[in-house]
Order: structure tokens, then C-alpha cells, then sequence
């Protein structure tokens, strides 16, 4: 028997793998892109939501949810967004949603603007963390600028979980109304 066919069914077997390895890849790529995919959380704008503490070993990990987050129905006030920064899309940024389209914001900083009405497909966003660059300093935002809404905390373990809630009420409706949570 020659060495050729001796060695026909490992090569064969190895084809095998790597067309199955290989069939995986678009799989793989469209749900990263579009379905689900963990994301880390850089920056101290969520602080202490996330990353509280200062050690970038502790950066917090949450697993985002892709499918559909740029449809204004999908998203709620108080879920955690990523979203590209209005002013610079290189970046990516780590916000709550604190009020959705139609709603009267009342910003962090009223000696600027007294109000801000949120227009139809846009949200505003703000930083759990008081000094974070947000809607307060570029206004609302479109949704089709969101990448994912963070649905759980998967990195540290001891953090493991839902999102927790945070943030101010910024809402006019509520505030006016005691809101409480």
C-alpha cells in the first residue's frame, strides 16, 4: 500500500474540519454583528454602576443584546446603551437611556437650556457618573446610533447579573409628580 492512500482518510478527516471550522465563520461573524456579543466598559462615565473600581483587570463585561436596538420600541428608559458618540463615531460610548422620544427633559445643567423636548427615533442619554459627557453637553440621540443595550453583568463573576438600575430622573412628567422609584 502506498504512503498516498495510507494517508487518504487523515486528509480527508482534515478537510472535513476545516470545511466545517470554515461553514461556522459567517455564523459566528452574524451573530456578533447583529444578534448578541460581549462588550466591555471602558471609561468612568457609568461609574459606580460599572467599573468601580480603578484596577482595568476589574472592567466590568456585559453581554449585549444587538437584535433590533435601533427600533425606538425595543429600548426603555433605564437600559444600558452602547452607542457611537454623536460627535466623534470612532467612538463608543457607555450610557443610560433617561428619557425616550416626546418626552420634556429637564438637563443637568437648566441655566443652558430650560428644557429639551426628545424628537421622534431619539433618546436621551446620560452618564450614571455626574461628570459624564452625555446628552447634557450634545443633546439627544438618534437611535440608529445605538449598538447594543447591555442586559447583563458578566464580568467580574462576583458582579455576575442583571444591570442594576441608577441614574437621576430627568423626565419633567415625573419629576413634577414626586416620582419615586
Amino acid at each position: 500500500m502506498s504512503a498516498f492512500k495510507q494517508h487518504m482518510p487523515l486528509a480527508r478527516y482534515s478537510l472535513r474540519v476545516c470545511l466545517t471550522f470554515l461553514s461556522w465563520v459567517p455564523v459566528v461573524y452574524v451573530v456578533t454583528e447583529h444578534v448578541a456579543y460581549i462588550g466591555k466598559v471602558e471609561g468612568m462615565s457609568m461609574k459606580p454602576t460599572f467599573n468601580p473600581s480603578d484596577s482595568p483587570s476589574t472592567r466590568n463585561h456585559v453581554l449585549l443584546w444587538k437584535w433590533g436596538v435601533t427600533n425606538i420600541n425595543n429600548l426603555e428608559v433605564d437600559d444600558v446603551v452602547f452607542l457611537r458618540s454623536p460627535i466623534d463615531p470612532e467612538k463608543i460610548y457607555t450610557k443610560r437611556i433617561k428619557a425616550k422620544q416626546g418626552d420634556l427633559v429637564v438637563p443637568r445643567y437648566p441655566d443652558t437650556r430650560s428644557r429639551v423636548l426628545v424628537p421622534v427615533n431619539h433618546i436621551w442619554v446620560e452618564g450614571d457618573n455626574v461628570h459624564s459627557i452625555d446628552s447634557n453637553t450634545y443633546g439627544p440621540v438618534s437611535t440608529g446610533l445605538v449598538i447594543g443595550k447591555a442586559t447583563y453583568l458578566i464580568w467580574p463573576l462576583n458582579r455576575f447579573g442583571p444591570i442594576p438600575r441608577g441614574g437621576r430622573e430627568c423626565r419633567e412628567a415625573k419629576l413634577r409628580h414626586g416620582y419615586k422609584e
